[in-house]
């Protein structure tokens, strides 16, 4: 819910509007993670959630991925980092929605988990880029930018590994299904 004016704030682009979206997402990220370590450990995960939590995640990441690119917080080559992250969670979620219509489900795993949270740490340092805390003005010019890009290359990179693995295993059961 907090997605629409998560990008919005991006869009300002200046101080205050960046660091809101920032807490924001900040907000959205931890509550995405309690919600499925809370529903685990109450043994109250319901098929709903599922496949909604995949969802939520997804539209945070892909809504911020495009809006930090359309402001040029995202720029250059850093874009092709951003569509591994961005192709990847389309094709996972076609061929999730594909097997769920066999009845097949593929659980999350623990490194599409390590991707999520590696993306989301990238996320949030590309929401501040050149607006970042005070004391970044210390440090080298785009500092946190170069942080948020190098960041972003490394859930990209995982992102990729986990894509492939959800892929391979998607793959196996379609085989199985087809003979």
């Amino acid at each position: 819910m907090m997605v629409p004016l998560i990008v919005l704030l991006i869009a300002f682009d200046s101080f205050w509007p960046r660091w809101i979206a920032l807490a924001l997402f900040i907000v959205a990220s931890i509550t995405d993670y309690f919600d499925g370590k809370i529903a685990r450990a109450e043994g109250s995960i319901t098929p709903l959630g599922q496949v909604m939590d995949p969802i939520a995640d997804k539209l945070l990441v892909v809504s911020t991925l495009v809006m930090l690119i359309a402001v040029d917080s995202i720029a250059g080559l850093a874009i092709a980092a951003a569509l591994i992250i961005l192709v990847r969670e389309i094709v996972i979620a076609g061929l999730r929605e594909f097997l769920a219509g066999s009845k097949i489900t593929m659980p999350v795993t623990n490194l599409a988990k390590w991707k999520t949270g590696f993306q989301m740490v990238a996320l949030g340092f590309l929401i501040v880029d050149q607006y970042g805390p005070w004391w970044s003005h210390w440090l080298p010019n785009h500092t946190i930018h170069y942080i948020g890009d190098g960041l972003l290359w490394l859930a990209a990179f995982v992102t990729a590994v986990s894509g492939y693995s959800y892929l391979r295993r998607g793959l196996d059961h379609i085989q199985k299904l087809s003979s």
